[in-house]
């Protein structure tokens, strides 16, 4: 099975493309990448918040502690685009753990998230997605926006002082 991506296309940022413009693509790709980690906690927490509303505490186990966000080095390495996945931990193992601390784990979660032909879905990363699209944009651009200008101050000093 394939999981679903969510692409974004942003319009309208004429004041941050601009500024794009004047710094190197290192440092857009380093600003670029802090910002979507942050735009990334945001769905993340909110992933955390629905998972600890179906965690069990009786099991040990919490889906909450395991949600986690990885860069995704295989989505730069082929396209050059910045990317973070974001997921559960051991996401694919299903296999009985003898570890039943929180974070060990917690094979069920997929079971959880997409139901089975006994068990209705309760999702939990998905309707994190959805009901935080404006949010995550939001934080992106801000914070994109914000390293640039750090990046464009420091490169301003570092030629003021050579001159």
């Amino acid at each position: 099975m394939m999981a679903d991506g969510v692409n974004l296309t942003i319009n309208g940022l004429e004041s941050l493309l601009g500024k794009l413009d004047s710094i190197s693509d290192d440092m857009r790709r380093k600003g670029g990448r802090a910002a979507l980690r942050r735009a990334a906690n945001v769905v993340a927490e909110k992933a955390k918040a629905n998972a600890r509303r179906i965690d069990d505490p009786g099991t040990g186990r919490s889906i909450a502690d395991n949600i986690a966000i990885r860069w995704n080095g295989r989505l730069f390495k082929r396209t050059g685009d910045l990317g973070f996945r974001i997921g559960v931990l051991h996401g694919a193992v299903l296999k009985k753990h003898p570890d039943l601390n929180k974070n060990a784990p917690t094979p069920h979660w997929r079971l959880i998230e997409f139901g089975t032909e006994n068990i209705r879905a309760q999702p939990i990363v998905r309707p994190a997605i959805d009901s935080s699209v404006g949010q995550v944009i939001n934080t992106f651009v801000t914070e994109y926006e914000a390293g640039i200008d750090r990046a464009i101050r420091r490169a301003s000093k570092r030629q003021g002082g050579n001159s």
